[in-house]
């Protein structure tokens, strides 16, 4: 615990790293890639260059002091971090970097303000978060490492399988080169491939599984994305039998188990995680509605499956919705998304698990619509990488 007159500091001090938290992660991280380029691989670089991993970070520091005496209030925001985390293989050593560095951005943007006080406070308030988080990281680590088929760090795979899925979007199914068996997971977590050289950079990054768990490989459908340095590897360099380095299952965004019914609502490469959730409620009963928006049959993924589900199991509605159709596409609805198109799906009570994922405005699109239609605000469900305020605003 912290003493009060370093809560009192640090709670003083959050207007005005409110005021310059863009400029105090602006400065952070050129410094923390200068000082420890061994921490490159952890951060994904387009996400950088758009700004939303430093927003996301100055909303955290900034989140994390106003509540620092309450803590209990950011339990849902440290779980996604840790489980972010987890995902990407942080150690504890890399908290100290990060530390140092924060502290000394905090110190050339705030000047003559960042008294020897302020910067120490700080550096109390810091080392109590990161051992709140290195603990609950430590936790899943050795969780996962104990599962049956589980393990910890690094493991490699083989791809015993390849589908396009539509024009843009290819499955990869792989298969642990050793044989031992694999972890059950959550439907709606995700995977960390991890590279070490992709024209001499190592890179990770995560994508959802995109099947139930309980097979004999780990899948995931990837878009290739124009600019997507792994995107674009995995669809032109990945063979069958090629190896690749794998961390296990991680996130909490997860499928809830209960008899609901379930709104997977989803848009372009939206569509994996939610593909699992289908796949692992499908012969449950419980009542699906599957709705997802594209621009054209072209680029829609999982359509010829889905259609079977839904015949095999009546339970099972799909609806799609094409934005730019082509005169050989058969939608249910042509056009994007709006309220009245949703709430032809939702019972007259509102009471459903609502999932919805897609690109950024299609997110921001569909919370609005899942709130202005009543569905209750812990029964909405999402998951985006960066500050929640873009779906908000």
């Amino acid at each position: 615990m912290l003493d009060t007159a370093t809560v009192q500091i640090i709670k003083a001090t959050v207007p005005a790293l409110q005021i310059y938290a863009n400029d105090i992660t602006s400065h952070f991280y050129p410094l923390l890639f200068v000082q420890h380029p061994e921490v490159l691989p952890y951060f994904n670089q387009t996400n950088q260059g758009k700004g939303t991993q430093p927003k996301a970070l100055a909303n955290a520091v900034i989140a994390y002091g106003a509540n620092i005496d309450e803590l209990g209030n950011l339990s849902e925001a440290v779980s996604k971090i840790v489980q972010k985390h987890v995902a990407l293989g942080i150690l504890p050593e890399q908290y100290d970097a990060v530390g140092s560095c924060l502290l000394q951005a905090i110190k050339t943007v705030l000047g003559d303000a960042a008294t020897d006080e302020v910067i120490d406070a700080w550096a109390k308030a810091y080392g109590q978060l990161a051992n709140i988080l290195i603990n609950a990281e430590e936790s899943i680590y050795t969780e996962n490492e104990q599962k049956a088929g589980g393990w910890r760090g690094e493991r490699d795979f083989t791809l015993v399988k390849r589908v396009d899925e539509s024009s843009v979007i290819t499955s990869f199914y792989f298969q642990p080169a050793d044989n031992n068996g694999l972890p059950s997971f959550e439907a709606g977590q995700f995977l960390t491939l991890v590279f070490d050289d992709i024209d001499g950079v190592s890179m990770r990054r995560n994508y959802s599984l995109s099947d139930a768990a309980g097979k004999d490989y780990l899948r995931i459908s990837v878009k290739r994305e124009p600019n997507g340095v792994v995107s674009n590897h995995l669809h032109d360099n990945i063979q069958l039998g090629d190896k690749v380095k794998l961390r296990a299952p991680s996130g909490d965004f997860t499928l809830r188990k209960n008899t609901k019914p379930l709104i997977l609502l989803t848009g372009g490469v939206g569509i994996t995680p939610a593909i699992s959730m289908l796949n692992t409620e499908a012969g449950s009963g419980r009542d699906i509605r599957f709705i997802h928006a594209a621009i054209n049959s072209d680029v829609h993924a999982f359509k010829q499956h889905v259609d079977q589900l839904a015949t095999a199991h009546n339970h099972i509605k799909p609806l799609y919705i094409y934005s730019q159709p082509e005169p050989d596409c058969q939608p249910h609805a042509t056009g994007f998304i709006d309220a009245s198109l949703i709430a032809e799906q939702l019972p007259a009570d509102r009471d459903v698990e609502f999932y919805l994922l897609g690109p950024t405005g299609f997110m921001k699109a569909a919370l609005a619509i899942a709130t202005s239609l009543g569905v209750p605000e812990n029964q909405i469900h999402y998951e985006f990488f960066g500050p929640s305020e873009a779906l908000t605003a």
